[in-house]
């Protein structure tokens, strides 16, 4: 059986983050491949009629007071951004292309944009600052914001942001094994489960 997770994600989710720390492992475990699906998850949201629960300041409060909970059981470090939300739109545009062109920086680039948000708190939303992280990850930022720019890199975030949705996708993290989706960066022993 060829095992495989497709982990459907959005930088600006902080429960994104958290299952990024963790899916590499649980799938060099299983023996399994993991497929990273970069999505725009205010599209998802804006389809599914979901919010973001900061959106809710009492359940905002208490997911973050949750998330924080499973960093340390991770043992990973998460900072609340004070720049949250972030328009992410620029940045999953850069993950759908290194895909399409760089497969291989993928990771890379994955490392730089999720610890400069949920690591080192810094204002992604601030164009100078996503040039100075992706100058200091080894990227050149001006090519990689136009790549940005391309028309078949719009497209397939778009694309790829329709499937997840057409996929029954309402919030990220999201992963599949099969047909089997689990929600949430807190589901990760049922992706486990799924695996064995």
């Amino acid at each position: 059986m060829n095992k495989s997770v497709e982990y459907f994600f959005d930088f600006g989710s902080p429960a994104s983050y958290l299952a990024y720390t963790q899916l590499p492992e649980i799938c060099a475990r299983a023996g399994a491949t993991l497929a990273y699906r970069p999505m725009l998850l205010g599209g998802v949201f804006q389809a599914t009629g979901n919010q973001s629960p900061a959106s809710i300041p009492a359940k905002g409060k208490y997911t973050f007071a949750d998330f924080d909970r499973f960093a340390r059981r991770y043992g990973v470090t998460l900072q609340r951004n004070p720049h949250f939300p972030i328009n992410t739109l620029t940045l999953m545009r850069g993950a759908i292309g290194l895909q399409l062109r760089e497969p291989q920086r993928l990771r890379a680039y994955m490392d730089a944009i999720y610890s400069a948000i949920w690591v080192d708190a810094k204002n992604l939303n601030d164009p100078g600052v996503v040039s100075s992280v992706l100058q200091a990850a080894g990227f050149e930022p001006a090519a990689l914001l136009a790549l940005t720019q391309d028309s078949d890199v719009k497209d397939r975030l778009k694309a790829a942001t329709q499937e997840a949705i057409d996929r029954g996708v309402f919030g990220a993290p999201t992963m599949f094994v099969g047909d089997q989706m689990f929600w949430g960066q807190d589901r990760l022993d049922f992706v486990k489960e799924a695996l064995q």
